[in-house]
């Protein structure tokens, strides 16, 4: 899941959202800088990408990845999967996607010095681009992957993956909506 999903998935509260942002950003143990609410939000990101990663509706995306990309399946399923939501918002929450998003650039905002370095640099270029409803828009998902491409190490192997998701739309989409119920179910118990 990418950021958009982890959002939506936490409880709407301020610290739940920013530690839902700060799970991609913390790694390692959270020792005493992040606690409360924020740390059980971080903690509760890992668990999602955990109970993601092994999902079986996630796992026929990754296999309908091109073998020449599987490697990053992973990366690529997360923004796919945000695309959907993104795309079908109004079906999955009451607040329109303009609002929620809003909020999320304005706590962000509010609480900037207390993010990592890392999320200081990115929010700023979040909020102006909006990545989290841009998703909505299908060629947003290949510019989005094609920048995340570009911060690999390795051969960027994300260059044109967004093709994918046109190439095989209808299968991504049914995966997604057979994950989406699973997973909310799964956070909703903590």
């Amino acid at each position: 899941m990418n950021y958009l999903a982890h959002l939506y998935l936490s409880p709407p509260q301020d610290d739940a959202w920013l530690g839902s942002l700060l799970g991609d950003f913390v790694k390692g143990p959270l020792g005493e800088r992040y606690r409360g609410p924020v740390a059980a939000a971080i903690t509760l990101h890992r668990r999602l990408d955990t109970f993601t990663d092994a999902h079986a509706a996630v796992q026929r995306s990754k296999s309908r990845v091109s073998a020449a990309r599987r490697r990053y399946a992973g990366i690529m399923i997360d923004v796919f999967y945000d695309h959907f939501l993104a795309r079908s918002w109004a079906e999955f929450h009451d607040e329109p996607l303009d609002h929620f998003t809003a909020r999320v650039y304005a706590l962000l905002e509010r609480r900037h010095a207390e993010l990592p370095q890392r999320l200081q640099s990115v929010a700023p270029r979040m909020r102006a681009r909006d990545w989290l409803g841009s998703y909505a828009r299908i060629e947003n998902v290949g510019r989005a992957l094609d920048g995340i491409g570009t911060r690999l190490k390795r051969e960027n192997r994300l260059g044109g993956s967004g093709e994918e998701l046109c190439a095989q739309y209808a299968g991504f989409e049914a995966d997604f909506r057979a994950f989406l119920p699973e997973v909310r179910a799964f956070a909703a118990r903590g």
